[in-house]
């Protein structure tokens, strides 16, 4: 298909992203202010020869994209932070099974019900942590409609490549804000799938990792055998209650991510090269750091701006080099800080403020530009 250009929201720019990405599997449960993402995947998915399905609820929606993966469909679901919640144990064995999905959490205010129709940044440290035991996790950020389209066909590729789940984390104002979005052509857009074994069948171990720390992903159905389970496993796939089969397994479902982080981890830097302040943001908030940048360097102050595009695994490395070069660092979020502790965590040789707000209208620019003005004056 031609490139198109549309006139659309984040969520439904999300929804053509991981349909371009060749996401054929939506399961779902409607929930606000993803359910834009499941209304035009019921519409479009049928027209690709896909499949939609609208379940009880967030538990079952997750389960079946894990079974739907394993069947070879690129597979996806859409929620907010309390839909998430009750996944959590179902993600935990998407990592466990190495499965490839997409969770897309368009983040409202919370906890519990909290606020359906206004956004936040609370789910954070959740995508993270959220289930039990030692993993990692892939976590990107979007701040624009583009990007929604953009860093889905991402998320996808990064969970193919990876053999795990990846999630989608835009706070609601970007999920519902409407700006123009570009539509690749198809041939122009580059798009991973996952290995698969090509040996015998007889000598296939389904968790047998190559030296990418990866194991080939045979099909339900095809002519490779194979037993998932979520308990502890071996490369055979058969559950074990031994310590060196834990310690391995664990090891190396973390060194996957961990060991590649460079070519996980998506920043952008504004304005940097000459700046005494840095302001750490990602999502709504990062647009309105830009505009407060911007006019602090009106008034003479040097400040810049590192933007995460991916929250998760962390940009460790990239804060500590940062801290080394500025006097301050500025984190903007829509919340009480979660990406601050770790940002703090990171940038010890360096002063880290929190510009907090945990209310459903994000940081205003007017609002950044006094605590850039309030850290300049220290």
């Amino acid at each position: 298909m031609p490139e198109r250009v549309m006139f659309t929201m984040g969520d439904i720019a999300c929804a053509e992203g991981a349909l371009s990405a060749g996401c054929r599997y939506f399961g779902g449960y409607p929930i606000t202010p993803a359910t834009e993402i499941a209304e035009w995947m019921a519409l479009r998915m049928p027209e690709l020869g896909g499949a939609y399905v609208q379940y009880e609820d967030e538990i079952a929606s997750i389960t079946s994209v894990i079974g739907a993966s394993w069947t070879g469909a690129k597979s996806m679901t859409a929620t907010s932070g309390p839909g998430v919640s009750l996944m959590l144990e179902a993600i935990g064995l998407a990592v466990m099974t190495e499965t490839p999905l997409v969770i897309v959490n368009i983040m409202r205010g919370g906890p519990s019900t909290g606020q359906p129709t206004r956004g936040q940044q609370g789910d954070i440290m959740q995508a993270k942590w959220g289930s039990h035991g030692d993993y990692q996790i892939i976590a990107l950020t979007p701040a624009s409609v583009q990007e929604m389209f953009d860093q889905t066909v991402q998320a996808f590729n990064l969970s193919e490549k990876y053999r795990t789940p990846v999630f989608i984390l835009a706070d609601e104002t970007v999920g519902h804000m409407r700006e123009r979005l570009v539509i690749p052509d198809e041939k122009d857009l580059k798009l991973v799938n996952r290995k698969q074994p090509s040996g015998p069948p007889e000598d296939y171990l389904p968790f047998k990792a190559d030296d990418d720390l990866i194991p080939p992903m045979a099909l339900l159905g095809s002519k490779y055998q194979f037993y998932a389970t979520g308990l502890t496993h071996d490369e055979r796939g058969y559950p074990s209650d031994k310590e060196n089969v834990q310690i391995e397994l664990v090891t190396r479902l973390n060194d996957k991510i961990i060991k590649n982080a460079d070519d996980i981890i998506d920043l952008e830097e504004f304005m940097l090269d000459d700046a005494n302040i840095s302001v750490i943001a990602y999502g709504t908030p990062s647009r309105s750091a830009r505009k407060a940048i911007k006019d602090a360097r009106a008034e003479g102050i040097k400040v810049g701006m590192l933007r995460l595009k991916t929250v998760w695994p962390f940009p460790e490395k990239a804060i500590a080099e940062l801290a080394s070069e500025v006097d301050h660092i500025i984190v903007a979020e829509q919340n009480l800080g979660q990406a601050y502790h770790m940002v703090r965590s990171a940038a010890t040789t360096t002063p880290v403020h929190l510009m907090s707000k945990p209310a459903g209208m994000p940081q205003l620019p007017h609002e950044i530009l006094d605590k850039i003005r309030e850290v300049n004056s220290i």
